[in-house]
């Protein structure tokens, strides 16, 4: 049976692994390490490249100090109410702003300049005297003045004014010499404008008093012409009123329609004859229930006579009577509801028609009014307007005088004077050096992180388990030091090597992975030439044959044969020759001349290509090829195929169609990743085991830092002092 799939580890972003799913690529503290260490002589050089000489230039600066006057602002003064005549105390942000941007103005700056003495002048130009060219005149006082810049201490009404020269003691003469021009500034504004106030606002209110007069005349003239107190209250007068005289005249029509229907029903009854106390208005009006009910007792008691006495009866003659004079006056006092009916109908008619001309009336007064309304609603605002204009220069002309008798205070003080500061602050060393240290620190991990996002060669076991999401075999170390003859045949002699220990950790991941049972084949590729697969072939082989395994390796790379030279043997024999002479598995593989096995060691046998082919895959593509391998496994256990590189040919695709499990060799630092993964995974998909990947050439220091193997070192030193 075949194992299953190894679970894929997380990849490089955005990167699909073999499943097709996208992974996320998560390194840990020891990669990120690694690739620092793997790039420390090419970052490094290069961030001091560039951080010595930015140091370097910005300490060539011209030394320059700085010196700073600080000055606060007083809250305003409660008793100062005219804020735009006398109050010059900041009351917003917008008045700090506006004291900055004088401090700041070119016209102060030249109020300053002026204000110097002959001394105070060479103090300015002293330190340009120092490296003066002969012939050369001293800078001007502006052009020595130096920088000044004026800002708001956030959260506070305090202002700071910076002076930057080359002289210490010219920095805080200039810091100090704004301070005192910008106080002579306020106190300059401030001279004389009670007065001028106090005098423009007498103007202005005789001016709105005549104005507010003449609206005011103009308004009562229009309500006495139009008999108007209030405009609103007439308005709401005669709303109310139409209000009331619409519910009354709506009453007055209901009442008017219900009265017309009983008179219709009246004369209804009377022209068929029908009784008239069926009408609900006649039934219940006045005495008529009375006298109908007293009818109805007579009735019953004269029917109740009738049983016992004759017509002639006395009684029988005073319950008629009675009857008689009840209907007489039932009659009457139906005539008299229906006279009553008539007398209501005509009033409530009356009445309607008198709600009706009222509320006639009423609409044309609110037609005349809303005539009159633009009108009067012009002149009022007219006279409100003036009236407001004049109330409010009045007031001020009240507080203007009030606080005219008030001795008046710059509303700013020094809070501290500027002093010379002997150390420069350009050039500034501590921030230099921590400029210095952040550029040459971004540099250094720029360089090294930004080369490893173009570099895409394998070099860890990260790469191959999280990137390529494949198992890790073994990782090979370097062993160029030794020759080509104890290199290739490691796992065979019994020496006690970090060599030989490493394709043993390779066999023993072999065994571990394999899920198949021998007799089986084992195909060894590499992605292109030079990375190692033979060596991996020739030690994984034999490690196989020193543990009691008979393995047979066969050397498939027909377009260069290397196997036979490793074990200093011909190849006149093998593959390409047993094809020539007609590829016969009959008989005896192991006596076949052709085929020409040779035994190398114990358990282990050497098959040779036999020649060179330019194109091998018309043999490895037959079906002979695949039976010559089932032959072979009946007499081996083992069967390890060391082919061409997958990425240069295509033959080791062919033998993989014929081998039970693969292998795969990359060498560090060689090959690149991804072509690697799309290899795998063309391997993957065919219908043998995929097992893992090698990992060779790396030396005892790489070993240490781009895998888990750190007990290497350890490993050579406790075999070294044995042997």
């Amino acid at each position: 049976m075949k194992s299953p799939p190894s679970p894929v580890k997380p990849a490089a972003a955005g990167v699909p692994v073999d499943g097709g799913e996208h992974v996320v690529e998560r390194r840990t503290l020891r990669d990120y390490f690694i690739i620092i260490r793997e790039r420390l002589w090419i970052a490094l050089p290069l961030a001091l490249l560039v951080a010595l000489p930015l140091g370097y230039y910005q300490m060539q600066q011209t030394p320059m100090y700085e010196s700073r006057a600080t000055m606060q602002f007083e809250r305003p003064e409660k008793i100062v109410m005219v804020d735009q005549v006398v109050d010059q105390a900041p009351r917003s942000e917008i008045d700090i702003n506006t004291y900055l941007q004088r401090l700041n103005s070119a016209s102060l700056r030249s109020k300053v300049i002026e204000s110097f003495t002959p001394e105070e002048i060479k103090l300015l130009q002293r330190p340009f005297q120092k490296g003066l060219a002969p012939g050369l005149n001293l800078p001007s006082p502006g052009e020595a003045l130096g920088s000044v810049s004026a800002e708001a201490v956030r959260g506070s009404l305090i202002i700071a004014i910076t002076a930057r020269h080359r002289d210490p003691e010219a920095a805080a003469l200039v810091a100090n010499r704004f301070y005192q021009q910008f106080v002579n500034y306020l106190i300059e504004k401030s001279g004389g404008s009670n007065e001028d106030a106090i005098t423009f606002l007498k103007k202005r209110a005789t001016e709105l008093e005549k104005e507010y007069e003449q609206t005011e005349k103009k308004l009562q003239e229009y309500k006495r012409l139009h008999n108007l107190i209030s405009l609103d209250d007439s308005l709401n007068f005669i709303t109310e009123r139409l209000k009331t005289v619409n519910a009354a005249r709506t009453a007055a029509h209901l009442e008017c329609l219900s009265l017309e229907v009983y008179a219709r029903q009246v004369e209804d009854f009377q022209k068929g004859n029908r009784d008239l106390l069926e009408i609900s208005y006649i039934a219940g009006h006045a005495t008529v229930p009375n006298l109908k009910k007293d009818l109805a007792d007579a009735l019953q008691k004269q029917a109740s006579l009738n049983e016992r006495y004759l017509e002639r009866h006395p009684q029988m003659i005073e319950i008629a009577r009675t009857i008689d004079t009840l209907r007489d006056q039932l009659n009457k006092a139906v005539q008299l509801a229906i006279a009553d009916l008539t007398a209501s109908l005509e009033k409530a008619r009356a009445a309607e028609q008198s709600l009706d001309r009222e509320y006639v009336k009423q609409e044309q007064e609110q037609m005349r009014l809303d005539d009159l309304k633009v009108e009067y609603r012009s002149l009022d605002d007219q006279t409100t307007v003036a009236k407001n204009a004049y109330s409010q220069v009045l007031d001020s002309l009240n507080k203007t005088t009030t606080s005219k008798g008030l001795d008046y205070r710059i509303p700013v003080s020094p809070l501290d004077r500027a002093v010379p500061s002997y150390s420069p602050y350009v050039p500034n060393q501590a921030r230099i050096v921590r400029t210095c240290l952040l550029v040459g620190f971004t540099v250094f991990f720029g360089v090294a992180f930004g080369l490893s996002l173009f570099d895409d060669r394998i070099k860890s076991a990260w790469d191959v388990e999280s990137f390529i999401g494949v198992n890790l075999l073994g990782i090979i170390p370097d062993l160029g030091h030794l020759d080509d003859e104890e290199k290739y045949q490691l796992a065979i002699r019994s020496k006690a090597t970090p060599g030989v220990e490493a394709f043993l950790s390779v066999y023993s991941a072999v065994k571990v992975q394999s899920k198949l049972d021998y007799p089986k084949t084992l195909l060894v590729t590499s992605t292109i030439p030079g990375e190692g697969k033979t060596l991996v072939s020739c030690n994984l082989a034999g490690a196989f044959a020193r543990h009691g395994r008979a393995t047979l390796l066969i050397d498939c790379d027909m377009r260069r044969p290397m196997l036979h030279r490793h074990f200093k043997q011909p190849n006149d024999a093998g593959i390409l020759a047993w094809v020539e002479a007609g590829a016969d598995l009959t008989g005896d593989l192991l006596a076949n001349a052709h085929l020409g096995l040779i035994k190398i060691t114990d358990n282990l046998w050497l098959l040779r290509s036999g020649g060179r082919s330019k194109s091998p895959t018309e043999f490895l593509d037959k079906p002979i090829f695949g039976q010559l391998l089932e032959q072979l496994k009946k007499r081996f256990e083992l069967i390890v195929i060391d082919s061409p590189p997958i990425g240069a040919v295509t033959d080791s695709l062919l033998i993989a169609e014929r081998a039970d499990e693969i292998i795969y060799v990359c060498r560090f630092n060689r090959a690149a990743r991804k072509h690697i993964r799309q290899f795998v995974r063309t391997l993957r998909e065919g219908r043998n085991d995929f097992l893992g990947i090698v990992l060779n050439g790396l030396s005892p220091r790489r070993i240490e830092y781009y895998t888990n193997y750190r007990y290497y070192r350890s490993y050579k030193k406790y075999y070294g002092t044995q042997s």
